[in-house]
């Protein structure tokens, strides 16, 4: 590789939900600009199947993020670092308010929110000094549908908590990417036929003609940790969403 073109060498970057998706693609876009990289997930064979996928020297741990003790055990051992990027999150399923559980409703905050606040307050003092954090909206807040309330609403709240985090943290960088429809095992809960259903709808909607990659969304997460001039920002890569 050209070291001309390793811009995080000498940088540790931890992905929290790194095995896979969003996350798996960030490590790798992360690992081929130099730096070291560090993943968290839940499950153990998806992080030896990612780690296969990464280069000699990438670690990885199996924590169920759900829980504090474990983001906080994690924390306290991990050692310093430069960049964190957050984009656990389980598989999406729509369901209309009428027909929602509000009790099982509470839960899907859990990972996707409460697990952040968590991965902030623990790993936040572990950052070195010009580093950030990296976190993951979704097109939803902007372009709700039916069956999106849950989603639209950790949208939401995940932008609000980015930008308070930039304040509360300065100088840490704190930025929030909210990627449109990729392509990922996010839709995983779906049908192979109404998966690709929504990707070739949704696609054909789009200005761009097609969904996203989570390279795509790769490169934006790089970015913010090179841009050194951005912090309280959500950066919408969504192939036009929000314009149709």
């Amino acid at each position: 590789m050209d070291t001309a073109t390793q811009t995080l060498a000498g940088k540790q970057v931890v992905i929290l939900g790194g095995s896979s998706g969003l996350g798996l693609a960030t490590a790798k876009a992360a690992a081929n600009a130099g730096a070291s990289v560090m993943i968290v997930s839940g499950n153990q064979q998806n992080i030896d199947k990612a780690l296969k996928e990464l280069p000699a020297g990438s670690q990885g741990y199996a924590i169920d993020l759900r829980k504090e003790e474990n983001i906080k055990a994690f924390f306290a051992q991990s050692g310093e670092f430069d960049h964190l990027v957050y984009t656990a999150g389980e598989n999406l399923r729509l369901i209309n308010i009428n027909e929602m559980d509000i009790s099982n409703a509470k839960e899907f905050f859990t990972l996707r929110f409460w697990s952040v606040l968590a991965a902030i307050k623990y790993g936040a003092d572990k950052i070195r000094k010009g580093g950030s954090i990296g976190l993951t909206s979704g097109i939803a807040s902007q372009r709700p549908g039916a069956g999106w309330s849950l989603g639209a609403s950790i949208c939401g709240a995940m932008e609000a908590f980015g930008r308070a985090m930039a304040v509360e943290l300065a100088p840490i960088r704190v930025n929030v990417v909210m990627p449109g429809v990729i392509k990922t095992n996010l839709w995983n809960s779906m049908s192979e036929a109404d998966r690709n259903n929504l990707y070739n709808g949704v696609g054909n909607s789009l200005l761009v003609k097609r969904v996203g990659e989570a390279e795509e969304i790769a490169q934006t997460f790089i970015f913010l940790m090179q841009q050194q001039f951005a912090t309280g920002q959500t950066f919408i890569i969504d192939g036009g969403t929000v314009l149709v």
